[in-house]
C-alpha cells in the first residue's frame, strides 16, 4: 500500500515537472511568434512618420494563457483523456431526443428566429441580429453547401469557388441596372450563367488531381478577379457598381413610397423589414440547396461522385464517365455559388472585387473541412460558429479592458480562425460532424473502415 502511495506521488510529480516544463516552453514558443504581431504596433504620428510602440501588458496576457493552457493539458486533461480511454466499454450508442430531432428543433429555430429579434430587441434593434448573426451565415452556409459538392461529394479540391460567387453577383449587378431586370428572373439566370463557367473551368481539368487541380482553380479564381478590376467599361473596376435594385415580393416595394411594404400593411417605415424578407430568402435558398444535395447523392450521378472520389482509377473501371461526372459537379456547384452571389449583389445594393478575394474562397473551404466533408449538418454548424464567432467578437468589447483601449476584437478573428483549425483537426479530423456512410449498401447501412480511407475513421 505504502509503495503504491510513494509510485503515485512519484508519477505527480514527474507528471508536475514536465507540465512546467512544456509550460514554459510554450510560453516562450508563444512570446516569439507574437511579439511581432501583438507585441508591437505602428502607428503614424503628427509628423507623417511611422513609429512603433509596444503592448507587453496584450503580449503578456497571451503568452500566459500559452503556457498555462499547456500546463493544463499535460497535467489535468491528457491523463484524463487516458483514464478514461483505459477505462472505456464498447457500448452501442443510442441517440438522445435532441440529438434524434435536431434538424427539425434547428428548423423551427431559424423560421421564428427573426419574430424572436424583433421581439426582443424592438424593430430597428433587430437589424444587428437578424443581418449580421442570420443573412451572412445563412450566405457561408449556402456557399458552403455548393462547395461541398465539389469537395465534398466528388472530391475535387476547388480553391476558386469564389469566382462562381462573384459572377452570380455581378450578373444580378450588370444585368438588372443596365436592363432593369426583376430579381426573381435573374436568380436562375445567375445561376446559369455561374454555372457554365463551372463548365468552362472544368473542361481544362479533367485530367488534374489533388494539388495541380487545386493551382488551377486559384489561378481561375484570380483570373475572375482581375478581369472585373481592369475591365471597366463593364464593371466600372474598384469603384463597383452601386445603386443595385433591391428585391421584392410579388412586385411590392421595401421603401418608404405609398406603394411600399410598410405603408401597404399599415407599419411605421423601417428598413428592417427587408433584412427580415431577405432572412426567409437565403433560408428558402439554403433549404433548396440542401434538398438538392440529398436528392442528387441518392441518384446515380451521386453515386458517381462519391466513387470519384474514392478512387478515380476504379471509378474508370467501372464504366463511369468521368468525364460528365466532374463536369456536373463543377457545374451544380457553381449554380449554387451563382445563386448566392446574386443574393449577395440584392442584400448589399453595392458590389466590387473586393468583395470576392481568394480569402472568401479559404473561408469557405475551411467551413467544408470543418464541418466534416459531404456532411450537411457539420458543414452549417461551422459555418455558425465560425462565421457567427467573427460577428461576435465585434460585440466584445469588455475585452477592451483586459487588452486596451486600442485592442479590437475583430482583427484577431484570423489568428482565432487558424486556432479553431487546428483544434479541431486534431481532436475531430474528420470534422464536427463527419461520417463517411455511403447512399448504396447491402442489408444494413456501415460507416466506411479506416482501412479505406486517408482521414481516418468513416
Amino acid at each position: 500500500m505504502a509503495e503504491n502511495i510513494q509510485n503515485s506521488a512519484r508519477q505527480d510529480d514527474s507528471l508536475f515537472q514536465k507540465g512546467i516544463k512544456e509550460g514554459l516552453f510554450a510560453g516562450a514558443v508563444s512570446f516569439g511568434m507574437f511579439l511581432l504581431y501583438i507585441g508591437i504596433v505602428t502607428e503614424q504620428n503628427i509628423h507623417n512618420e511611422l513609429v512603433y510602440r509596444f503592448r507587453w501588458g496584450a503580449l503578456a496576457a497571451f503568452v500566459l494563457i500559452a503556457a498555462v493552457g499547456r500546463f493544463l493539458i499535460v497535467t489535468v486533461a491528457q491523463p484524463w483523456l487516458a483514464a478514461r480511454k483505459a477505462n472505456a466499454k464498447p457500448k452501442v450508442e443510442e441517440k438522445g431526443l435532441f440529438r434524434k430531432h435536431f434538424l427539425k428543433i434547428a428548423l423551427v429555430f431559424l423560421v421564428f428566429y427573426p419574430i424572436l429579434a424583433v421581439t426582443l430587441a424592438g424593430t430597428q434593434g433587430s437589424l444587428k441580429y437578424v443581418d449580421n448573426f442570420g443573412i451572412q451565415i445563412l450566405i457561408y452556409v449556402m456557399l458552403a453547401w455548393g462547395l461541398n459538392i465539389v469537395v465534398g461529394l466528388a472530391g475535387l479540391l476547388d480553391l476558386g469557388y469564389v469566382a462562381f460567387y462573384a459572377v452570380g453577383a455581378y450578373s444580378y449587378a450588370l444585368l438588372s441596372s443596365y436592363f432593369g431586370l426583376s430579381f426573381w428572373l435573374l436568380l436562375p439566370i445567375s445561376g446559369i450563367l455561374a454555372a457554365f463557367w463551372g463548365m468552362i473551368l472544368g473542361f481544362p481539368v479533367l485530367r488534374l488531381r489533388g494539388d495541380y487541380l487545386a493551382i488551377v482553380t486559384l489561378a481561375f479564381g484570380e483570373i475572375i478577379r482581375l478581369v472585373l478590376i481592369n475591365w471597366t467599361d463593364v464593371t466600372k473596376g474598384t469603384f463597383g457598381i452601386s445603386s443595385i435594385p433591391k428585391a421584392t415580393l410579388f412586385g411590392i416595394k421595401f421603401d418608404a413610397s405609398k406603394e411600399g411594404f410598410a405603408a401597404l400593411f399599415g407599419l411605421a417605415p423601417s428598413s428592417a423589414y427587408y433584412k427580415i424578407f431577405l432572412f426567409y430568402l437565403i433560408l428558402a435558398l439554403c433549404l433548396l440547396t440542401a434538398y438538392v444535395t440529398i436528392r442528387l447523392r441518392r441518384m446515380p450521378i451521386g453515386r458517381a461522385w462519391e466513387a470519384l472520389r474514392e478512387d478515380e482509377i476504379a471509378c474508370r473501371a467501372l464504366g463511369i464517365n468521368t468525364v460528365t461526372t466532374k463536369l456536373t459537379a463543377f457545374a451544380i456547384g457553381a449554380m449554387f455559388g451563382g445563386f448566392a452571389g446574386s443574393f449577395f449583389a440584392a442584400r448589399q445594393g453595392f458590389v466590387s472585387p473586393d468583395s470576392f478575394i481568394f480569402m472568401e474562397s479559404a473561408i469557405i473551404l475551411a467551413i467544408v473541412v470543418l464541418g466534416g466533408m459531404g456532411s450537411l449538418v457539420g458543414i452549417a454548424i461551422a459555418a455558425v460558429v465560425m462565421i457567427g464567432g467573427t460577428e461576435l467578437l465585434r460585440e466584445m468589447e469588455f475585452l477592451k479592458h483586459i487588452f486596451g483601449d486600442d485592442f479590437t476584437p475583430e482583427l484577431y478573428r484570423m489568428l482565432l480562425f487558424g486556432a479553431a483549425m487546428v483544434l479541431v483537426m486534431l481532436f475531430k479530423p474528420r470534422g464536427f460532424v463527419g461520417s463517411r456512410e455511403p447512399t448504396a449498401f447491402l442489408k444494413e447501412r456501415k460507416a466506411v473502415s479506416s482501412s479505406f480511407t486517408k482521414e481516418g475513421h468513416g
